[in-house]
């Protein structure tokens, strides 16, 4: 696909830096690896390549395992996710594919009780900025396979 527009160029506006100031604030509240697994897993969905090879990256320098990256379109069929995980995944698709889903109340009640209602907002919000972030990124095709991450320290 040939990009559309270089949004990076335009990441010093005031709805580019809201953005990041909203990702920034909502990772605060929650354990990195599970916001990594979560912005892979709504960017599958999504079907956003830059996100997926960004995030992918992301999540292998902060520690997270191949096999755990590779496994995640699966979850459901495999042992390697912890019922919090598994609650998150479960929730991120939900409310990915909200016009679908209507978010169920047994979706609800699973991820209800993994995380208390203030990580239940982070949670939730971590997914919409994904989303955003996806939906920018199909809207305008950046070239995918050259983002390199920051060095991060495992958390």
């Amino acid at each position: 696909m040939n990009p559309r527009i270089d949004f990076t160029k335009h990441l010093n506006s005031g709805f580019a830096r809201a953005m990041f100031n909203l990702s920034a604030e909502v990772e605060k509240a929650v354990d990195r690896r599970l916001v990594d697994l979560v912005k892979i897993r709504a960017s599958q969905i999504n079907g956003c390549a830059y996100c997926i090879d960004m995030h992918t990256k992301d999540a292998r320098a902060a520690g997270e395992t191949e096999q755990r990256i590779y496994a995640l379109s699966a979850w459901r069929e495999t042992p390697f996710f912890t019922p919090r995980e598994r609650a998150a995944l479960e929730w991120t698709e939900a409310v990915t594919l909200v016009a679908e889903t209507h978010v169920p109340d047994d979706v609800y009640k699973r991820v209800a009780e993994q995380f208390d209602e203030s990580e239940l907002v982070a949670l939730t919000g971590a997914i919409i900025v994904i989303n955003s972030w996806n939906r920018l990124s199909v809207s305008f095709r950046p070239e995918v396979g050259s983002y390199q991450p920051r060095a991060l320290a495992t958390s």
